[in-house]
């Protein structure tokens, strides 16, 4: 099982689209995220999340059987590969932090997805680029795995 967890960074003034945040990634082999790294891995948290809701929305629909998701404005990496029957591994630097079928993934991650969303995203004005985005590639996904 794998989860997932989005943050925004604290004090960066008013929100918008481009506020830092960090993703933390947690499998039954090990843990991964941006935080506390120097230099610095964290990311502009928005577009990040929307890439990924994007490249798992691609696996799912079996669009390509492996995907590199690099943050955006970051170094941090994960890669998840696919078996082709149904069960998608997530690593690390080389290091496999855990499998799971690929609807289990999507909701795993769907799920803080959805909390930001409802969270940090919401103080952005409605017709925010970003926001649109994000919350267009959210129902994306929740629609390919429903």
């Amino acid at each position: 099982m794998i989860k997932m967890k989005f943050s925004v960074r604290p004090g960066q003034g008013e929100a918008n689209g481009f506020d830092l945040g960090d993703i933390a990634c947690e499998g039954e082999n090990g843990t991964a995220g941006s935080a506390d790294h120097f230099p610095d891995q964290g990311m502009m948290i928005y577009p990040s999340v929307t890439l990924l809701l994007d490249c798992l929305r691609t696996l799912a629909t079996g669009g390509r059987k492996s995907i590199s998701f690099t943050g955006s404005d970051t170094s941090f990496r994960l890669d998840f590969r696919s078996d082709g029957k149904g069960f998608v591994s997530v690593s690390a630097n080389g290091q496999l932090l855990g499998k799971s079928s690929i609807e289990d993934l999507a909701h795993e991650v769907l799920r803080p997805a959805q909390g930001l969303a409802d969270g940090d995203l919401s103080r952005l004005p409605a017709g925010d680029p970003v926001r649109t985005d994000y919350l267009s590639a959210v129902r994306e996904l929740r629609a390919t795995v429903a």
